[in-house]
């Protein structure tokens, strides 16, 4: 896999705090889609984001936490759909191309697990992060282009 360093900039984030089982965070996405459409936020225009505080594989259902995040230009007013402010920080990162289904992203488990070790870096206090390059209903899985982040020191 080719690992890039870069300088991912401070972006201010609209999020879903997803909390409880992965199996379920389909229902997390579907609010975050509904108050994009309702707020006029297009993925053309603004950018999508996963940020995965806790490993699906090894965290306990309930214990699982993410935030599904669209990038954006100002802080977003209280909203029914439970949508808050965060930011995702800049500094270095380790970044990764995956091409694909965005079921299971080995490219977030190589960076971890074997490209971390060996490189000689370190973490940073923020958890891995996807950019979700493309999507919406005609992106074909196949098609499906995501950027992993790992934050560097």
């Amino acid at each position: 896999m080719n690992v890039e360093i870069i300088d991912f900039p401070e972006t201010l984030v609209a999020a879903i705090e997803h909390r409880g089982s992965p199996d379920l965070e389909h229902e997390s996405v579907r609010r975050l889609i509904a108050w994009r459409i309702e707020y006029r936020y297009p993925p053309e225009r603004y950018r999508t984001f996963g940020v995965h505080y806790d490993d699906p594989f090894t965290t306990a259902p309930d214990l699982y936490r993410a935030d599904f995040c669209i990038s954006v230009e100002q802080e977003v007013p209280l909203n029914s759909y439970g949508v808050v402010n965060k930011v995702i920080p800049g500094g270095r990162c380790a970044k990764v191309r995956h091409v694909g289904s965005r079921e299971n992203i080995g490219a977030a488990r190589y960076l971890s697990e074997t490209w971390l070790p060996a490189s000689g870096e370190s973490l940073r206090s923020f958890p891995l992060f996807f950019h979700y390059v493309n999507v919406g209903p005609n992106v074909s899985e196949s098609e499906m282009v995501t950027d992993v982040y790992l934050p560097l020191r």
